[in-house]
């Protein structure tokens, strides 16, 4: 069965030359030129493989849209790529904050876009045939379930939150610098800063509350999560 690819975008042209495209590649587009048919889509069988998301919608920003999806079960775990032409460094940092995978800017060209979506897919399903439970002193992480608990209280993330909080555990007791976090997180796809990787680091440490003291700042190099908050890494 094909991969399914839900295209929202309100522009009739766009969404029907990605649509043309991507069946020609052996995908199954569906297209909705609304957040809200976005949405109900969306929760129909099959489940999308991955969404393309534009971010300016008629009747809703697409970051809503996006964190709407993240929040439902049935989606939450569903590879978006938002697609717009909001090209400012702020922008893309709420793209990936709220939970977008990759983020293009138009004009882009459909080779490149495929390009992504293959390498977005790719990842994801690496992810799922490495799922595991990764377990840090207070901090549990079950991959497959993308659930995080402290303390035994759950925790909400988003899923770039949640790949960060993974990468850290993965290689807990090793220094990630910044770049190296980019890389491996974000993906060589995405256009940020290493200003980016701090200021999610600092959400991610808010949110886990107690188990943020595991993630520790190394000065002028990047971070290193340890077993122990009270452990000097030695």
């Amino acid at each position: 069965m094909p991969d399914r690819i839900l295209i929202v975008e309100d522009e009739q042209d766009l969404a029907d030359t990605l649509a043309y495209n991507l069946e020609r590649e052996g995908f199954e587009p569906v297209i909705a030129h609304r957040g809200e048919d976005a949405l109900q889509l969306a929760l129909r069988d099959p489940t999308p493989t991955l969404v393309l998301l534009d971010l300016m919608l008629p009747d809703m920003p697409g970051t809503e849209v996006c964190r709407r999806l993240r929040n439902t079960q049935k989606t939450a775990a569903v590879p978006i790529i938002m697609v717009t032409a909001k090209s400012d460094e702020i922008d893309r940092v709420v793209g990936f904050e709220v939970g977008a995978d990759d983020y293009v800017v138009k004009p882009f060209s459909v080779r490149e876009l495929l390009l992504r979506i293959r390498a977005v897919l790719r990842r994801s399903r690496a992810d799922s045939r490495t799922s595991e439970r990764l377990v840090v002193g207070r901090l549990e992480v079950e991959t497959d379930a993308h659930r995080v608990t402290v303390d035994g209280g759950e925790i909400r993330l988003t899923a770039l939150e949640f790949k960060l909080l993974q990468q850290f555990i993965e290689r807990r007791g090793r220094v990630q610098t910044r770049e190296h976090l980019l890389a491996q997180v974000w993906g060589i796809e995405a256009d940020v800063t290493t200003r980016t990787v701090d200021t999610h680091v600092k959400r991610l440490r808010d949110k886990l509350g107690p188990g943020g003291a595991y993630i520790e700042t190394i000065r002028g190099v990047g971070y290193r999560m340890r077993p122990d908050p009270g452990d000097d890494g030695r």
